[in-house]
């Protein structure tokens, strides 16, 4: 993944979404050769010269300021996901290009655990920008039963996705939405870690086979880890609608909790009890036929 192609196709997908109409400029023409603004255009909405822009959309960020970075991601109308991605890979460019870095094994911490399992109530699991499942609690292993039934460790919910669609769309009810968001989280990782190993390994597998992966990866699009909605149909008990909080964890960077939840009250709140309740009877179970010796 190198960062001035990363840069090139960031930006011109991102100019091409634009129509003139829709920066306030006009169109001079129904003959447009280009998708979305010209390069001149941007040009002049970012207020730099056309030959700067020309030269930052072939990979040059190195040396554009803050200031240029911020008055382009307005003339691009950027998000706040694509924002930060244009800093990051502008940061990239600045740094001189390294070898792949094969990153350190993560082991979470034994305090982390605990406080997975001190959540009782709630599926909660530890994960990094690959998608990773690095630890769970007793509920979260429930929950994600069919993510974890590949005996791959660690599993990779972004693998399941994409090299398991039959049983993903079985599993998530929204699953064109989790497959969009799951290819733009990738893809804002990358422009945070161009360099790591796993990720350009991870990449190049769900590349090689699968073609959905393929196409929203070409779209260039990025996502920012967030709270949201997530909605899964379980195999045990049925539909769950749930409430998702995903948060850094700041003593381990790169590494986020994601904690499930419902409102009091509701199916999914009955479900979940529900499922705590057959996760608990399984663990019961195979505590039962461990073999003891004597």
């Amino acid at each position: 993944m190198d960062p001035r192609t990363e840069i090139r196709e960031f930006l011109s997908s991102r100019r091409a979404r634009i129509a003139p109409a829709q920066a306030g400029l006009p169109a001079y023409g129904g003959n447009r050769r280009v998708k979305g603004l010209r390069r001149e255009e941007v040009a002049l909405l970012a207020g730099v010269s056309v030959d700067y822009y020309v030269r930052m959309e072939r990979g040059g960020l190195a040396g554009a300021s803050d200031g240029v970075l911020d008055a382009l991601a307005s003339a691009l109308q950027l998000d706040e996901a694509e924002r930060d991605h244009l800093f990051h890979l502008a940061r990239q460019s600045r740094t001189p290009r390294s070898p792949r870095r094969r990153r350190p094994a993560v082991t979470v911490r034994s305090t982390l655990q605990q406080v997975l399992d001190a959540i009782s109530d709630a599926p909660a699991w530890i994960g990094n920008g690959r998608y990773d499942v690095l630890a769970m609690n007793q509920l979260a292993r429930a929950l994600y039963s069919p993510v974890l039934a590949d005996t791959r460790r660690p599993a990779n919910t972004a693998r399941f996705v994409y090299l398991k669609p039959e049983a993903a769309r079985d599993f998530f009810v929204d699953y064109d939405e989790v497959a969009g968001a799951v290819a733009a989280k990738l893809r804002m990782e990358a422009g945070r870690n161009p360099h790591d190993e796993e990720l350009i390994a991870l990449v190049g597998e769900l590349s090689t086979c699968s073609e959905l992966f393929r196409q929203r990866w070409a779209s260039q699009d990025v996502r920012l880890h967030r709270s949201g909605r997530k909605r899964v149909h379980h195999p045990i008990v049925g539909r769950l609608d749930l409430d998702v909080e995903s948060m850094e964890l700041p003593a381990e960077p790169g590494l986020h909790l994601h904690v499930y939840t419902a409102p009091a009250g509701t199916p999914t709140a009955d479900n979940l009890a529900l499922l705590a309740s057959w996760a608990a009877t399984q663990q019961a179970l195979a505590t039962e036929l461990e073999p003891r010796n004597g």
